[in-house]
């Protein structure tokens, strides 16, 4: 008579116990020093082996030669212990016999002795069913058992017993199977059953059991009829409504490849399964990606991947259709790849500025970058032989100046931000000329209500210069005989325009103010540098700039010395007014 893999091969001994090392060893070692308790609590996941172990346990308790850590199996106790008749080990199933009247019989039972054993030993499964009144009717008897009696209690949910049975018990913590002791232990039954098998199918067989090595027996006795004498992957995967591995890796192939032809037949196959069991598949086939250092699957793109499939599943528990929820997941996974890295959109704005990486005896260096068309702005950083480094100073950089009316648009679009109406004003007015050794050198067209606007909110001017060109920039005015630069949008009514102001020196050829004496010709750069307004509105000034006020002198001031005492203020943020 055919038998269940789960009962032929259970455990009749601590030895043959699966995954439970510290579980075993612990009892075995109580039972040969005759370090006893009279109550043990056994909790765990389903088939991790509670019960065998009760039994076993049981055997060697009332065992001719024992108590004894290695019973004999061949003595009557024994014998009878293994077919399960033994009239001095009773099991009772808590989720049948539930209510009081079932304990009080149990506690009837305890006030005899043994009829044939050293022990009576009582086998209580599924304790946590247990109701509360059977609960408080078992206290005292667990509590003070006589000396003869021992109790074993089996759960897989210790949470829902009172803490007073807690504190009554040693409590023992069955832990989950590891998947390769599963494994080994499968190969031991088929190799000894005689049956040909893939190592690949066990391992599918031991993940679908999550750890219970019961629920993978029994799966594994249903292979065994399913594949007709071999136990393969595609039999195994046929047989639970899995996807084979191999489907998976080429799935994972279009995607990677971005092949949106091959990602919708696969779509089409897919259809098929479950949309949560795909996605479940999909995330353990990452997984098993990321344990092999898999150089297609870097951690950052895993984490891409995972939190996509993590996002599909809320979509799947609202009742949305599996097929669409599958089909958007696969085309984010593709677009997942088109995000860019933090390194490398950082190479992108260097290169968008105009600037190289030079590596010279080591050490890196960010020099200008050679005049270029903007359709090439975007290309590679260029690296400079040290021959190119060898050439004169002069000559490198001339060589090396970068594109600077790009950053000059930059400026005007930095304003136009800011204010529209002054970024229009800046645009018709400023024309710019040069960029060079720190010094940035335009001419001056500004008239009317351009003029007055410029000259209002230079330091706004002032400060996106020194944003997009350097801290350090300074400004020069210089004489252009080119017209003004082209005006973006009409001009604005001549109601809206305030009063002309008199002509202005520069467009009208009269002699340039004293700060502009030193310019013999139209078309010099003059040597006034421009700190103030006059560099937007024509009229430049050789008076140095108004020195910043420090913040400290600010913080001594004697007014706000008093607002600080008024409000007791503990800090104080002082803030630039551009």
């Amino acid at each position: 008579m055919s038998q269940a893999l789960a009962l032929k091969y259970r455990p009749r001994r601590f030895e043959d116990l699966i995954g439970q090392d510290s579980v075993s060893r612990t009892l075995a070692m109580a039972l040969d020093q005759n370090r006893l308790g009279h109550a043990y609590l056994f909790s765990g996941l389903r088939g991790s082996g509670k019960t065998s172990t009760a039994r076993i346990f049981s055997k060697a308790l009332l065992c001719e030669h024992g108590p004894t850590s290695k019973p004999c199996d061949t003595c009557e106790q024994c014998v009878m212990a293994n077919e399960g008749r033994h009239i001095d080990i009773i099991e009772m199933d808590a989720a049948s016999s539930r209510k009081i009247d079932d304990i009080r019989d149990l506690i009837e039972h305890t006030k005899y002795k043994p009829s044939v054993g050293r022990y009576k030993v009582f086998i209580i499964d599924e304790v946590h069913m247990l109701t509360k009144e059977a609960f408080n009717a078992l206290l005292k008897t667990l509590e003070e058992p006589p000396e003869f009696v021992k109790f074993i209690l089996a759960t897989t949910d210790p949470l829902k017993l009172p803490a007073t049975i807690l504190s009554r018990t040693q409590h023992f913590r069955f832990k989950k199977i590891a998947k390769p002791l599963v494994v080994r232990h499968l190969e031991h039954i088929l190799n000894t059953e005689g049956i040909d098998f893939e190592p690949d199918a066990l391992e599918i067989l031991a993940r679908s059991g999550s750890g219970s090595l019961r629920d993978t027996l029994t799966l594994l006795d249903q292979a065994i009829v399913y594949a007709k004498g071999k136990v393969d992957v595609a039999t195994v995967t046929q047989m639970l409504g899995i996807i084979d591995p191999e489907f998976l890796e080429k799935l994972f192939d279009a995607i990677l490849q971005k092949d949106e032809n091959a990602i919708r037949e696969h779509l089409r196959e897919l259809e098929n399964y479950e949309a949560e069991m795909v996605i479940d598949e999909m995330s353990l086939f990452l997984k098993e990606k990321l344990l092999q250092n898999d150089p297609r699957f870097p951690p950052m793109l895993l984490e891409r991947f995972y939190r996509i499939l993590a996002d599909a599943k809320p979509l799947l528990a609202l009742g949305t259709d599996g097929d669409f929820v599958l089909s958007l997941t696969l085309f984010k996974l593709v677009e997942a790849m088109n995000i860019k890295e933090i390194d490398e959109m950082i190479e992108a704005l260097e290169e968008e500025l105009g600037t190289v990486t030079v590596r010279e005896t080591g050490t890196a260096k960010r020099v200008p970058e050679n005049d270029r068309p903007e359709s090439h702005a975007a290309a590679e950083p260029k690296t400079v032989s040290p021959a190119d480094i060898q050439r004169p100073a002069s000559e490198t950089q001339r060589s090396r100046t970068p594109d600077n009316t790009i950053r000059f648009k930059k400026l005007i679009e930095k304003i136009y931000d800011r204010n529209a109406e002054l970024g229009r004003a800046f645009e018709e007015s400023i024309e710019f000329v040069d960029f060079s050794d720190g010094t940035l050198s335009w001419a001056s067209h500004a008239e009317g209500a351009n003029k007055e606007l410029l000259k209002n909110h230079f330091g706004i001017v002032r400060h996106f210069v020194q944003e997009i060109f350097g801290v350090g920039t300074r400004i020069k005015l210089v004489k252009s005989d080119n017209p003004p630069p082209p005006k973006r949008e009409a001009a604005e009514p001549q109601s809206r325009q305030s009063p002309q102001p008199a002509p202005d020196p520069e467009t009208t050829g009269a002699p340039l103010p004293d700060a502009n004496a030193a310019t013999h010709t139209a078309s010099m750069v003059e040597d006034v540098d421009c700190n103030s307004a006059g560099c937007v509105t024509g009229h430049c000034s050789e008076a140095p700039q108004a020195k910043e006020i420090d913040a400290k002198e600010i913080q001594n001031d004697p007014m706000v010395q008093k607002a600080m005492e008024l409000f007791k203020a503990k800090k104080v943020t002082i803030r630039s007014k551009v």
